[in-house]
């Protein structure tokens, strides 16, 4: 039997605060911010391309050295910081807003990773299922490269908390669709999932097979949304998507989040102008022990 869905949120904040913060954000990029760390060419033995991993450590890292932090692993991680790798020339500006963020006490002090994509590989990399058409469905390998390679490079040179409840895994569009998939299939490392306008569409929509197939439910704390002018279909797919959750056992308002961002297209500013309230929802501030 279906289960009711809540109306969605149709606004792109979830905090009123979290808005006016981020408008006031003006500092503009800095590539030379010591807090953004560069790991080039990362080799696996998963996956032949080699990557670029952008790390991101938060205000009063180094002046704190016995704390740990929680992690945010985020993919296509050339468009998170710097506008003159992001597609189209419009970063996230994640820095900038996870700085705004947690000096105003909403956000905890994360650790992020933006881990590359690598470019006419992606959709293989991306996607849990091979499409007749497209191809893809290696998202299995990539998987293995972030649990197995990327995580311990990570946990072993930053001061992190390990655990799932305290690492989030997240991006959009095809971002997000392997986000989504991997969470489910690495609930005992990614607690936490940001699935910001999933390519739900993808190999007749398999990841709602996925989904529905995985049992018991994991324990995964997830925000999913979409913008309302992106395709004629993804408003439809996210609701499906929502649906699924909704039926096996995810509770809008507590570990579900859905908004449907009001005139939201499917591209780069738009996800930055959500990425605060995600990151609110996922990791608000309270109290973490070292």
């Amino acid at each position: 039997m279906r289960v009711p869905r809540a109306e969605p949120k149709r606004m792109s904040f979830t905090n009123a605060s979290v808005a006016e913060i981020m408008a006031r954000i003006q500092v503009p990029h800095d590539p030379d911010n010591p807090r953004l760390r560069t790991h080039s060419n990362f080799r696996s033995k998963f996956l032949p391309e080699h990557r670029d991993i952008v790390v991101y450590l938060p205000v009063g890292y180094d002046e704190h050295p016995t704390r740990h932090y929680p992690v945010l692993y985020l993919n296509d991680g050339q468009n998170l910081f710097d506008p003159t790798t992001a597609f189209g020339g419009n970063d996230w500006r994640v820095d900038e807003t996870a700085d705004a963020l947690i000096t105003a006490h909403i956000v905890e002090p994360i650790i992020m990773v933006g881990v590359y994509n690598t470019g006419n590989k992606r959709i293989e990399e991306y996607t849990p299922t091979a499409d007749e058409r497209m191809g893809g469905g290696h998202a299995d390998r990539y998987g293995r490269m972030l649990v197995e390679e990327i995580k311990p490079f990570i946990d072993q040179r930053y001061r992190t908390h390990t655990d799932p409840h305290n690492t989030g895994l997240g991006g959009s569009s095809l971002g997000g669709l392997v986000s989504i998939y991997l969470g489910f299939t690495y609930p005992h490392v990614f607690g936490k999932l940001a699935v910001l306008s999933p390519s739900v569409w993808w190999n007749n929509k398999s990841i709602l097979d996925i989904v529905s197939a995985t049992l018991p439910k994991p324990r995964l704390k997830i925000w999913l949304d979409i913008g309302t002018r992106e395709t004629d279909t993804a408003v439809g797919d996210a609701e499906l998507l929502c649906d699924v959750l909704v039926e096996h056992g995810w509770r809008l308002g507590d570990d579900l989040h859905f908004c449907e961002a009001e005139g939201a297209e499917h591209n780069e500013q738009a996800w930055a102008s959500r990425i605060g309230s995600v990151l609110e929802y996922l990791f608000p501030a309270h109290h973490y022990g070292n």
